[in-house]
């Protein structure tokens, strides 16, 4: 039997306990990876017109390999004793890039994390800061959960701005982005950074769901976004990976600079974010402007960690 209709309206996220609820997230999840794929995507005929978007449950049961009432319960968010390989089977049914399929691994069999660890404050190494203030000709930061901003240098602060001026909280990429209109202008492909940043909190929400400031977070940027709204409804997933963010900076104009992320070893949740130009460039001369102003430019960030 068909679904009844989806509501066109975005829902507000589900919280329990001071974090976001693990079996809606699973629900909403899976059944959005269902509907954005069409009989044809996966080599099954089309009978006739269809009240919801995407394959029906009993199409996706078939291509897992699973019974109707097992994928059903696990779509209405009950993951309990799901095993990989059926979790594997489903993934492969539903075209899962490898960041959706661990995001799905993480909301179906959680890993117990201890509330100590995750209220304990992110925390960045003396000698990782120093690394970034060596750096005096590439922006560089380093991310945590939530895409809070932990510490930068000097040439990071005169591209995004001095973020020593923020109270710490607002030390957040997701903040910066959905709230502030001066990074609206900066990033030139604004949607897809807006986009790239749901995906990174949804993936922080699938590890960490019992968070209650990712909670928060997105409870907040929910009521002041409408756009991240709807992105967060999407429940699309992506990992920090590399590529190229073209920018428009107040001072040095257009600039296309290739970023590249690396993941801190025993720090799984940090990443060190660079950025940087092909040599000879307009965009590498723009950026030896910004770094020959120095502080006439933009103060540099002394990188508090965020709480």
């Amino acid at each position: 039997m068909d679904e009844q209709p989806e509501p066109a309206q975005e829902p507000a996220p589900r919280t329990t306990g001071g974090g976001l609820d693990r079996r809606a997230e699973l629900s909403e999840f899976l059944r959005t990876r269902r509907a954005r794929l069409k009989p044809e995507d996966v080599g099954l005929p089309d009978f006739g017109r269809r009240r919801v978007p995407g394959l029906r449950r009993e199409e996706l049961a078939q291509l897992a390999g699973v019974s109707v009432a097992y994928y059903t319960r696990l779509e209405q968010g009950n993951g309990r004793n799901v095993s990989a390989e059926v979790l594997d089977a489903i993934a492969r049914a539903l075209r899962l890039t490898d960041a959706e399929h661990a995001h799905l691994m993480h909301l179906a069999k959680p890993k117990q994390h201890k509330k100590k660890q995750a209220a304990r404050a992110q925390q960045v190494r003396p000698a990782l800061r120093h690394l970034l203030d060596s750096i005096d000709t590439v922006p560089a930061y380093v991310v945590g959960r939530r895409s809070d901003i932990l510490a930068w240098n000097r040439m990071a602060a005169a591209l995004f701005g001095d973020w020593a001026e923020l109270p710490a909280p607002e030390r957040n990429w997701a903040r910066l982005v959905f709230l502030r209109p001066d990074y609206r202008e900066l990033f030139v492909e604004w949607d897809q950074k807006a986009s790239d940043i749901v995906g990174f909190l949804r993936m922080d929400a699938g590890c960490h769901p019992d968070d209650p400031k990712l909670s928060a977070l997105v409870g907040e940027l929910s009521v002041k976004s409408e756009e991240f709204r709807r992105l967060w409804a999407a429940h699309d997933v992506k990992e920090k990976s590399y590529g190229v963010k073209r920018m428009r900076h107040p001072l040095v104009g257009d600039l296309a600079l290739s970023f590249e992320t690396f993941r801190l070893v025993d720090e799984s949740e940090n990443a060190l974010i660079t950025y940087h130009a092909e040599p000879g460039s307009p965009s590498a001369e723009a950026l030896r402007l910004l770094a020959s102003w120095g502080a006439d430019a933009t103060r540099a960030g002394t990188g508090t960690p965020a709480q």
